[in-house]
């Protein structure tokens, strides 16, 4: 049996789990932006649970391709109301942000896991604390290691060359490496 150790949860991944997405945002591509309002997005939590969600992934900052960055304030404020009511749910949460300051403010609200896009090398210019400082200060929590070429914006003027698949990998077993050492 493998089992991940999350905050509040230990995740038994011998099957595999269904993470249901809940995007707070006005630009999802997978949803159209259909649960940007809160009241949309709670009842969409209990609706993914319903149909059998093992993990709810909360999200408030757009990443498809083209997307513009969004305030710290803005993501916030999206996604706060969200957790405090998922974490209530009897289930794993995640969280989908790169933005240290909202790690924190998530992680002190009880979420279980953070799926970070940029793989935890975020780091705000205008505070001392990384997203790598961050989750470690939660030796607990889960954290998801994602790869992204480029960043929204420029992700797809410029593809990957060559053996993608060892560049991802390579990638991957850095930060890995990095979040170990920390």
């Amino acid at each position: 049996m493998f089992v991940w150790q999350t905050s509040r949860f230990e995740i038994d991944l011998s099957r595999p789990k269904v993470m249901g997405v809940v995007n707070v945002t006005p630009d999802s591509f997978s949803d159209g932006g259909e649960h940007f309002e809160i009241r949309s997005a709670l009842t969409h939590c209990e609706q993914l649970l319903r149909e059998g969600a093992d993990i709810l992934d909360i999200g408030g900052e757009s990443s498809r391709p083209g997307a513009l960055a969004l305030s710290l304030e803005e993501e916030l404020a999206r996604v706060i109301p969200v957790v405090r009511h998922a974490v209530t749910l009897g289930v794993p949460v995640s969280v989908d942000t790169y933005k240290p300051a909202v790690m924190q403010a998530v992680l002190d609200l009880g979420a279980d896991i953070i799926n970070d896009i940029w793989a935890l090398r975020w780091s705000d210019p205008q505070s001392v604390v990384s997203a790598l400082d961050v989750v470690s200060a939660f030796n607990t929590c889960g954290v998801c290691l994602m790869h992204m070429h480029r960043n929204p914006q420029t992700m797809q003027t410029t593809p990957m060359q060559g053996d993608v698949v060892a560049q991802v990998t390579g990638f991957l077993a850095e930060r890995i490496d990095a979040l170990v050492r920390k």
